[in-house]
């Protein structure tokens, strides 16, 4: 396998399938059942999930909503979606560790690096629920952040299109994929590939970021073993 050591980023959106909201069962597990082929390969795998099928805070804000309060809501909404991962890891056989950024001592152990790690040696998928335990940052910046504190060789970004364009695929039919792009490029082309904040976090810490098609089966596999799919922004 190409890396040792990855932080898988997944959107709660993705967890809805057809759905207009919560969590799609046959998803979840497609899910799991992927993170597990991909774990028995010795691969050391966490995994940061998104709120944004249960509640986004920047949404409840722009309906006056308190933007904190809705910002730790969205976090719990993380909590929630890091919790059915886990248990759809463990009824198939896999050792999954829950970690948050927010104290929920009766679900979750609080998140640091060093448990992180010692974790992902005994051979637990780690999941990291509770953003970064602040308001205002998104769970790309909590993804960013965790792959840093756990020394991860790569941020693997799975979204539902296979790779970073010249332009929003579902919408322009002559968008161009990328398949390498540095961070100055991805800066200079003002290309979405996480929020600015994400972003540098990974650029100045020499963090590649690999984003890919994570609803395609065996994707995630390939992307550990190294071949050419979605597009990798690297320095």
């Amino acid at each position: 396998m190409k890396y040792k050591r990855v932080l898988l980023k997944l959107s709660g959106e993705a967890l809805m399938g057809d759905q207009q909201y919560g969590i799609d069962p046959d998803r979840l597990m497609s899910y799991a059942e992927a993170v597990k082929e991909a774990a028995e390969t010795g691969v050391q795998i966490a995994v940061v999930i998104g709120g944004g099928n249960i509640f986004r805070g920047l949404q409840g804000a722009s309906q006056g909503m308190d933007r904190v309060k809705g910002d730790y809501m969205g976090m719990l909404a993380t909590v929630i979606n890091s919790m059915a991962l886990q248990s759809s890891l463990e009824s198939i056989g896999v050792k999954a560790a829950l970690l948050s950024g927010v104290l929920i001592d009766r679900v979750a152990e609080s998140m640091s690096g060093p448990k992180a790690i010692q974790l992902l040696n005994e051979g637990n998928v780690v999941i990291i629920g509770g953003g970064t335990g602040n308001p205002f940052f998104t769970t790309d910046t909590a993804a960013a952040l965790r792959a840093v504190e756990i020394q991860a060789d790569v941020l693997l970004k799975g979204t539902r299109v296979d790779g970073i364009y010249t332009a929003d695929p579902e919408k322009d039919p002559q968008a161009v994929k990328y398949e390498t792009l540095s961070f100055d490029e991805a800066y200079t082309k003002q290309l979405k590939v996480m929020d600015l904040t994400a972003f540098t976090l990974c650029s100045e810490n020499k963090l590649p970021i690999l984003v890919f098609d994570m609803n395609k089966a065996g994707n995630l596999q390939a992307v550990l073993r190294g071949e050419v799919i979605g597009t990798i922004v690297k320095e």
